[in-house]
């Protein structure tokens, strides 16, 4: 093993997380890629990225989760297998436990919306952002489609107060 850890094979690591298109590999061989053990792999992923390369893989697939429940309004079983669950319910807790609700209330809640646009998906920086573009190319922005206290959630409305946790 190396004795000093590269950035690049963390990044290399992370990339492979973040892409929920392809097989995904295991911890085990992300860390041997990354020439560590796998626990000095987790320990220094986390310290590099602020979260462990579980953490990362869970977040990255619920959030692609959410684009297909939402934009290809696809089924919550095939948004699930989609992204690399073997379980609907297994994937459905954890949606319902990061989000505040179930993948179908979800759909539910965002289609719901008048004048609803996927624009509301959009993060809050991507759309400042674009602001920032567009008035130094001399165009004109609103942001009339999504509402103040809707802001700061990244355009998307808050879930019902039982709300556990806002990205």
């Amino acid at each position: 093993m190396s004795s000093t850890i590269s950035p690049r094979l963390l990044a290399r690591a992370r990339s492979q997380l973040c892409d929920v298109t392809t097989q995904h590999a295991s911890i085990e061989m992300l860390a041997s890629e990354a020439e560590m053990s796998t626990f000095q792999f987790i320990r220094r992923f986390h310290a590099m990225f602020g979260e462990t390369p579980h953490q990362m893989r869970i977040r990255v697939r619920l959030e692609a989760a959410k684009r297909l429940l939402v934009l290809d309004r696809e089924s919550v079983t095939g948004a699930c297998m989609a992204v690399g669950f073997s379980s609907v319910g297994s994937f459905s807790h954890l949606f319902a436990q990061r989000y505040g609700e179930a993948p179908s209330a979800y759909r539910r809640r965002l289609l719901a919306i008048p004048g609803w646009s996927p624009t509301l998906l959009m993060p809050h920086c991507v759309s400042l952002m674009n602001a920032a573009l567009a008035a130094a190319a001399g165009l004109q922005f609103s942001r009339s489609m999504v509402a103040p206290s809707d802001a700061q959630s990244g355009g998307v409305p808050a879930a019902p107060a039982r709300r556990i946790r806002q990205e």
